[in-house]
């Protein structure tokens, strides 16, 4: 039972990062003309939050 709940929580982790991950990337290129150091800044945080879920993958194989 522990598992299958742990296995849960992950998926619904991993969603809601990819959640984050769009609308980081939709701010990003809305402000991108104007404020491009930020934007740059947004994006480079979309990075952690891919290498994020890549781990949380990692993660739920190993359940």
């Amino acid at each position: 039972m522990e598992a299958e709940k742990l296995k849960n929580l992950l998926n619904h982790w991993i969603e809601h990062n990819e959640e984050h991950i769009s609308k980081y990337k939709e701010w990003a290129q809305k402000i991108r003309e104007d404020r491009r150091e930020l934007s740059d800044l947004i994006v480079k945080s979309i990075t952690y939050f891919e290498r994020g879920n890549e781990i949380l993958k990692k993660a739920m194989e190993m359940i």
